[in-house]
C-alpha cells in the first residue's frame, strides 16, 4: 500500500550568511529550519497578495481621479490609510 506524505521536500541554496542567520533565528524561535522557512514563505505570499490588492485598489481610484501617475496613486493610498 502506498501512502503519500502531507509535505513535499525541496532543496534550496542559501548564501552562508543567510544560512547562519536562518539557523540562529530558528533556534531563537524554537523552530526547525523547515518551520521557519515555511512561515517566511507564507508571510511573503500573504504580503505579495496584499500588495497586489493595494495596487489594484490604487489603480482603480486613480482612473476615477486626476491622479493618473504613480506618485498620485501613492498619495491616494496614503490618504486612504490615514482615514482607515
Amino acid at each position: 500500500m502506498h501512502t503519500s506524505r502531507s509535505s513535499k521536500t525541496t532543496t534550496i541554496s542559501l548564501p552562508p550568511s543567510l544560512y547562519r542567520d536562518t539557523i540562529t533565528m530558528a533556534r531563537e524561535k524554537g523552530m526547525t529550519r523547515s518551520e521557519l522557512v515555511r512561515e517566511a514563505l507564507r508571510r511573503y505570499q500573504r504580503e505579495e497578495r496584499e500588495w497586489i490588492e493595494l495596487l489594484e485598489y490604487g489603480s482603480k481610484k486613480a482612473s476615477k481621479s486626476r491622479y493618473l501617475d504613480e506618485a498620485g496613486i501613492e498619495r491616494l493610498v496614503d490618504a486612504e490609510r490615514k482615514q482607515g
